[in-house]
């Protein structure tokens, strides 16, 4: 069986190779990879074509900084952290998500509005639905509800990648999830 502990030292072993020029040691952690690093991407800029490019880049990055791996966490973590900011440096050379974390006047008023409230009985989500609801987010809304709500960072972890104060991150979160339970609301209801 292996233990947590056993798969944090097989990951560091393999990065310690990979820095000491161990190109299959980095290709096992490529395989190994790849995958949770494209989902992430994916999710952040819904864009097929984008989340490629950016997990190359990521994988461009680790290539180069593996030697910076210290061990004191988990692989994945320094990984999944790499992966973040790396999306995020891109977003922020294009500007997009800037211009997104405004509100507009809609957004306003629906943060007026009251939302409704359901057992969850009675309101069945599909995956398929949250991820396209997920997808209909802003940008600014999308990104603090996956590190938040999916990824699982903390607020502060949040306000320190994106560069705002907390209370953004939790007023992002906030509306992400007011707006997501009005999207799966009105597809309920159809």
């Amino acid at each position: 069986m292996v233990t947590a502990t056993s798969a944090w030292e097989g990951d560091a072993q393999l990065a310690r190779a990979s820095a000491e020029g161990d190109h299959h040691a980095f290709e096992m952690l490529y395989h190994q990879y790849h995958q949770r690093v494209y989902s992430i991407c994916l999710r952040m800029v819904r864009n097929l074509q984008e989340a490629e490019d950016l997990t190359q880049e990521v994988f461009l990055q680790i290539y180069r900084k593996i030697g910076t791996f210290r061990g004191t966490s988990a692989f994945s973590t320094w990984l999944h952290r790499l992966t973040i900011n790396t999306v995020l440096m891109y977003m922020r050379r294009r500007r997009r998500w800037h211009a997104e974390m405004s509100l507009d006047a809609d957004e306003l008023r629906l943060l007026g509005e009251r939302t409704p409230s359901w057992p969850e009985s009675e309101f069945p989500i599909e995956p398929i639905d949250l991820e396209r609801a997920i997808n209909r987010l802003p940008a600014g809304y999308r990104i603090v509800f996956v590190l938040h709500d999916i990824e699982g960072y903390e607020h502060a972890e949040i306000s320190q990648l994106l560069g705002v104060k907390i209370g953004t991150t939790k007023s992002q979160l906030h509306k992400a999830r007011l707006q997501l339970r009005r999207i799966l609301t009105s597809k309920v209801n159809r």
